[in-house]
């Protein structure tokens, strides 16, 4: 589960570190007003490894996507990505396509709550963008 500001590298991370091995859940490839839920569902009934790529800001907001992976025997490993708002700003303009309104980033950053291990993940990592494009992925479990 990716948890972090929109524009903060989250679809950047996915597709660098997942995308050739596990399936895509993302409310910004979903129909308007769709919801996650049913698309992970399928997704781990297939036995597919999953990740979930939305902002997650809340506890009440990850708690039922645990929950589901959980039904299914899945293990749940969050990626955190600190909120910095300024840098979002720059990425979201940055973009050539989908850029999201400001406010849904200064939203989603007063809605944020850092992720913990009672949650339900079975592992917690801190993502930062490094330089060069790449990213730094320390642990937060240990």
């Amino acid at each position: 589960m990716l948890i972090g500001l929109p524009a903060s590298g989250k679809t950047s991370f996915h597709r660098e570190r997942f995308g050739a091995t596990h399936a895509l859940v993302s409310k910004d490839l979903l129909p308007r007003g769709a919801r996650q839920g049913p698309e992970l569902e399928r997704a781990l009934a297939k036995g597919a490894s999953v990740v979930v790529d939305n902002t997650n800001p809340r506890v009440v907001d990850r708690q039922p996507l645990i929950a589901l992976a959980r039904r299914f025997g899945a293990r749940v490993i969050g990626y955190f990505f600190p909120p910095d708002v300024g840098e979002s700003l720059k990425r979201n303009q940055a973009r050539t396509e989908k850029r999201i309104p400001k406010v849904a980033i200064f939203l989603a950053a007063k809605r944020m709550q850092r992720p913990s291990l009672v949650e339900g993940f079975d592992e917690l990592y801190e993502v930062r963008l490094a330089g060069g494009g790449g990213f730094e992925v320390r642990s937060l479990t240990t």
